[in-house]
């Protein structure tokens, strides 16, 4: 048959053929299978039938939904079409590193409404950016750098409300800078965009003024080598938010504005390589610049300008032929960070005197200038560079080593040190990991674009990138071994470059889904370096070593498709029609009706032979979340919605379809600790339901995933309240509330929930209060379940956190739920004082024992109580509170109330102050100054302290 006439068929039938075979919805299949059409090398997964229900790599779904397609280094060929607006639902789109990849991005991806990251990092995409992108109101990353794009920058763009990555660096666009004008949108309306990373390109003009204002966030303006000219615009100044200026190798003039002094947060300012003039600038003003670049600029005449030496945190200074003289202060080299000082080419006289230089200081270029006399200093064993000054050229002087210029590379080698071991000799392609595995890595370059460091044979700025990769890349829980990095290089635009390898864990090599997800972690930056190495962005490399698998056959994809074309030709006959849609109703009832059933029970599929997890959990009210679920509604995790971290992991705020307000507790890969515990975790607190409890919304245990989703406290936790960081103000009254409501909800778990519960990490970080500044009690991921037999006790290890800890728990072992009554005795003293349990060393339960004196007013605890608690007549029914709290804190659990009898108690305390302990609790509008800063606290810190009370820190009761 004509494979043209098989075409048509193919395209005219594949509807029907899909609807009889697929979950994944007609739309999707319809657009992946145009995709494949067009693209060479796609993965062999690709060529099976259903894309979610058989899992083909890169994709990812959500209610049989395609609403993430991430192929990066996948050695992709071909071009984009607009099928891809097939793709309705589709959030993510990342086809990095695939340099086969070509030709313009299709009109119809503004089509695409609910994207959240397009990611085409190092592909080969070419012609003008369509101005359809920005009608992508969802947009929150818009990675469009190193590759082909000409023509301008859309103004459109700056639609894009949610964006907070825009990078269009390393391409070929021209034209100026769009700003909104005459109702047209533009740049400047981008307040939420943390990043303009625009270098690289063929930018002209000038840099609008209007194009920064004082609502913006930016954190990185990268703006170097285009061709851009004019002054440097003063609003610049407005955006106070700014870490790093890069305007370096354009053709800029005029003056130095002298708002820049305003950038206080500033770390990194590069406006080398300009024609800027006028006086040096007044830099008074940034003090946390670390490094500075203002070479070959046509400055007025000049001294050393103040700052040079104010600038503490000061780690590079760099101007070169930029009109400076004069004698240089030697308290520039005793700068406590100072590492080079490169003032070269200017006109630079009298004595040099270096001082007391510091021990950071690596490199003094000072060749070409006036310099008639050079005071040594001894201890200085970094490189010193007089070339070319008078205390060099008088006639008789002894060839000094700073009168040459080392022959020796600038940039000292660096690559990653075997673990321990000794390197094994690998076969063919394969290479040594530095821990001594034969493997294949994966392979690409990182590259800095403003690192605050100039000692670049310092290999601890390495060895530290080294860890933070290999936490980011285990935290995610992907398979990799170790990291090495080697090739160190500085280009002529001060970019730092370095080979990284990824090592496999298993098997010596990759597969796609783990390639993917290295290449996404990076791509998508939700890989942090430390703040040194400044922006960054990765080149992947092509991964040509799969592990092993199942291909389908070019010829038995060319059999299926005879197949499909051939049934569905004979599927026009009416009869057979009529009853293949009766087949086809039947089975897609019984496998909605399959769905149904693992929506109710999500474990279903739990591995009840992994001993790690246990039996299949015992689920009441909780739902099972997907982990694409989780990440639309965190915003993919995005830093705007991470609300706190702790030892768990980090919490994110999310927002449900229904607008319902969650926290999203992530474990991190050291919480994760397997099944069992995660199980426990999810069936205990699926069974606990009251006001003053923090309710499990739900779980996602997907991609080896960790997460519990709770209802989001407003409010943040009873520490931040004590402690004045969220702006709340406690008086008396509402401490007592907050003392009530924390007790009822212990009380619960004691004495109403089947079998009792103990929480075993009472504390005021665990307390949450919603806006009504009702507590919560939250975190418990440390609660032990009493058991049906009766017992009044739980032999455990040791758990909890320290200066709550009850004593005889930690002698005996043995867990009753007075542990829980001591660790809430303390949580009263602190509610007291707002002071933490041991401070300076200080217990405070044996501190206010000291203090007390029942004879005088108030206990004589006047000096250690809180002073926002409001002294006066008005603290009624504090001296029972202290008594309260006091037989809370007995040794010996025995002689402890119970939870019941403490509510009661503290209800009969607010009754003294005349409080009703039913009313409801006041808002909190008009004390809570702050509510947006305040860092949510569901991601609690339990700690396992089994080795015992450190006794420098606790002093015996």
């Amino acid at each position: 048959m004509d494979q043209r006439i098989q075409v048509f068929l193919l395209l005219i039938f594949t509807p029907l053929h899909v609807l009889a075979n697929h979950q994944t919805s007609i739309e999707d299949v319809t657009g992946l299978k145009s995709l494949m059409t067009l693209w060479a090398n796609t993965p062999p997964s690709w060529g099976s039938l259903d894309p979610c229900e058989d899992g083909w790599d890169g994709i990812g779904c959500t209610n049989m939904r395609v609403v993430s397609l991430t192929l990066a280094s996948m050695n992709l060929t071909g071009t984009l079409s607009g099928d891809i607006e097939q793709l309705s639902e589709l959030q993510i789109l990342d086809l990095s590193y695939n340099k086969g990849l070509t030709g313009p991005l299709p009109p119809e991806i503004g089509s695409l409404k609910k994207l959240t990251n397009i990611i085409l990092v190092g592909c080969s995409f070419s012609g003008e950016i369509p101005p359809t992108i920005g009608s992508l109101q969802e947009l929150v990353s818009l990675s469009l750098n190193s590759n082909r794009f000409s023509g301008k920058i859309p103004p459109s763009i700056g639609n894009l409300s949610k964006l907070y990555w825009l990078d269009l660096a390393d391409n070929i666009l021209d034209g100026s800078i769009p700003v909104s004008a005459g109702g047209e949108p533009g740049l400047d309306m981008l307040n939420h965009c943390k990043h303009f990373h625009l270098g690289m390109n063929k930018l002209s003009g000038q840099i609008p003024s209007r194009l920064f204002n004082s609502n913006m966030s930016l954190i990185h303006v990268l703006f170097e080598r285009n061709e851009l000219s004019g002054s440097i615009p003063s609003s610049l100044g407005l955006v106070n938010t700014l870490q790093v200026v890069r305007f370096d190798t354009n053709m800029l003039t005029g003056p130095i504005p002298a708002s820049l002094s305003n950038l206080t947060s500033v770390s990194q300012m590069f406006l080398s390589n300009n024609k800027l003039s006028g006086p040096a600038p007044d830099l008074s003003g940034m003090t946390l610049l670390h490094y500075v670049d203002l070479s070959n600029n046509s400055f007025e005449i000049s001294d050393i300008p103040p700052w040079f030496v104010t600038l503490k945190s000061l780690t590079t200074i760099i101007m070169e032929d930029t009109q400076l003289q004069g004698e240089i202060p030697a308290a520039l080299f005793s700068l406590s960070n100072i590492q080079s000082v490169v003032l070269k080419n200017n006109q630079l006289n009298g004595t040099l005197d270096i001082g007391t230089p510091s021990s950071q200081l690596k490199v003094i270029d000072l060749q070409n200038n006036l310099i008639g006399e050079y005071k040594g200093n001894e201890g200085y064993s970094g490189t010193l560079i007089l070339v070319k000054n008078p205390v060099c050229d008088e006639t008789g002087a002894s060839p000094a080593s700073y009168c040459k210029i080392s022959s020796s590379s600038d940039i000292p080698p660096y690559v990653t040190l075997p673990n321990n071991c000794v390197p094994s000799p690998c076969d063919s392609d394969q290479v040594s990991s530095p821990n001594c595995k034969c493997a294949y890595p994966y392979e690409g370059t990182l590259i800095f674009g403003a690192p605050t460091f100039s000692d670049l044979d310092n290999s601890t700025h390495y060895q530290q990138l080294e860890k933070a990769l290999m936490n980011s890349f285990l935290s995610h829980q992907l398979n990799v071994d170790s990291v090495s990095l080697s090739n160190l290089t500085k280009d002529s635009l001060s970019y730092l470059r370095l080979s990284l390898a990824v090592f496999p864990a298993t098997q010596g090599h990759f597969n796609r889904k783990e390639v993917s997800g290295i290449s996404y972690l990076l791509s998508n930056q939700t890989f942090k370096p430390q703040k040194s190495f400044g922006p960054f962005y990765f080149l992947g490399g092509d991964y040509e070593y799969f592990a092993a698998e199942t291909e389908v056959s070019s010829e038995s994809k060319k059999s299926s498709n005879v197949a499909i074309i051939i049934g569905a030709a004979a599927g026009c006959s009416v009869l057979v029609l009529v009853l293949v849609l009766v087949g086809i109703y039947a089975i897609r009832q019984k496998r909605r009706a399959s769905r149904a059933i693992d929506q109710n029970n999500p474990f279903g599929k739990w591995d009840v032979y992994n001993k790690s997890r246990g039996s299949v959990p015992e689920l009441k009210g909780a739902r099972s979340f997907s982990f694409e679920e989780l990440m639309q509604y965190s915003n993919n995790f995005s830093e705007e919605n991470d609300v706190g971290s702790g030892g768990y992991g980090k919490v994110y705020r999310g927002t449900l379809p229904t607008g319902k307000l969650i926290a999203i507790k992530r474990a991190h890969s050291e919480s994760i600790q397997g099944g069992r515990q995660f199980r426990s975790e999810i069936e205990l607190l699926s069974r606990v339901h009251h006001k003053n409890l923090v309710s499990l919304v739900g779980f996602c245990f997907d991609r080896g995933e960790q997460m519990l989703v709770y209802e989001y406290v407003a409010n943040g936790t009873l520490k931040d309240s004590l402690s004045g960081k969220s702006g709340i103000k406690l008086d008396w009254q509402r401490r007592l509330k907050i003392a009530l409501g924390t007790a009822r909800g212990l009380a619960y778990l004691h004495e109403l929930c089947q079998p009792p519960i103990i929480h075993r990490d009472i504390k005021s970080t665990n307390v949450l209060l919603d806006n009504n500044l009702s507590a919560k009690v939250a975190d418990f991921g440390l609660s032990k379940s009493m058991g049906d037999s009766g017992r009044d006790h739980v032999s455990t290890q040791v758990k909890g956190t320290m200066g709550y800890m009850d004593p005889e728990y930690y002698i005996t072992q043995r867990l009753t739920e007075k542990s829980d009554v001591y660790g809430f005795g303390v949580l009263m003293l602190e509610m007291l004082t707002a002071r933490r349990p041991i401070e300076q060393g200080k217990y405070i339960v044996r501190e206010v024992k000291l203090a007390m004196n029942k004879t005088k007013e108030l206990y004589n605890l006047h000096e250690i109580l809180d002073s926002a608690i409001g002294l006066g007549p008005t603290l009624k029914g504090l001296e029972s509170f202290v008594d309260l709290a006091m037989n809370c804190v007995e040794e010996e659990g025995a002689n402890r109330p119970t939870m019941s009898d403490v509510v009661k108690q503290i209800e009969y305390i607010m009754h003294l102050a005349g409080l009703n302990p039913n009313a409801k609790s006041a808002s909190t509008s008009a004390s809570y100054e702050d509510q947006a800063s305040a860092k949510h606290p569901h991601s609690g810190e339990a700690f396992d302290y089994s080795g015992g009370f450190p006794p420098s820190k606790i002093e015996p009761l």
